[in-house]
């Protein structure tokens, strides 16, 4: 847990992990303290704010609001930015629990999803793939009020999609977004840094997954523009059960930040 990045002049970046093999392994931290992090946020929550606020803090706080609202992307037919804008716009994040397992598409949502209080989101910190499907099937299970979010890439949702079957079996209300842009895309990225246009065993050949969807007895949509997402979503929300939306994607935007093109010229 960050609790002030280094981003303006005089800031103090403070590092909090219950794990003190985490503390100063990735960054160094001006201030590494190892303390479960609920109870150090619980404590910095009753600590006296300063009289005078940091004269960066306003300006941390813009700079915070303007990383994390997408801004159209030219020449992108379906711009996930503005999918997760749209959910934003639709879904309250309080009322919220997204899961995702590990892959690039998780990073649309982990930059643009402004996440509710704790139990808000849950998601692999070992990097497993095929985690986000059976995740939100037991957070449907365990928390029927919420709405539920699976977020899976294609590769992601082919190791354990089929827990579908679970969550129709036990009649949960779960809304499911495959992203496929035919590949896997994290290690895509890393073939394009290190060895541009040397492409290895990271192509896929994909099923119709709304069909796939629809044979587990759930209810589908494939979208494959921007401007279709919000009217999809909009239908799914007020179906119940099981709904999936499959976003068909080009693996030319790997990143929310990058594409291949930028990383071959580089």
């Amino acid at each position: 847990y960050t609790l002030i990045t280094p981003d303006h002049p005089g800031q103090t970046l403070i590092h909090i992990h219950p794990d003190p093999a985490e503390l100063n392994r990735v960054y160094r931290a001006d201030v590494a303290i190892c303390a479960d992090v609920l109870e150090a946020a619980n404590m910095l929550a009753r600590a006296e704010p300063p009289a005078t606020p940091h004269p960066s803090a306003a300006q941390a706080r813009a700079d915070y609001l303007d990383w994390t609202t997408p801004a159209p992307r030219d020449g992108v037919t379906l711009d996930l930015g503005q999918c997760v804008l749209a959910m934003r716009e639709r879904i309250a994040a309080v009322d919220a629990i997204i899961c995702n397992g590990a892959g690039n598409f998780s990073g649309w949502w982990h930059r643009y999803w402004r996440y509710g209080p704790h139990g808000s989101q849950l998601a692999p910190t070992a990097g497993a793939m095929g985690y986000g499907v059976p995740a939100a099937v037991a957070a449907a299970r365990r928390c029927p009020d919420k709405t539920v979010v699976a977020v899976a890439g294609d590769g992601d949702f082919l190791m354990n999609g089929q827990e579908l079957a679970t969550a129709v079996q036990h009649g949960v209300d779960l809304l499911v977004i495959v992203v496929d842009n035919g590949g896997y895309g994290t290690i895509r990225m890393h073939q394009e840094r290190d060895y541009p246009a040397r492409v290895s065993g990271t192509e896929l050949r994909n099923p119709d997954f709304a069909a796939l969807a629809r044979a587990f007895g759930g209810w589908a949509e494939t979208v494959d523009r921007t401007a279709d997402f919000a009217p999809a979503l909009d239908r799914a929300l007020a179906e119940r059960g099981v709904r999936l939306l499959h976003l068909r994607t080009d693996i030319e935007v790997i990143t929310p930040g990058t594409t291949i093109t930028r990383l071959r010229d580089a």
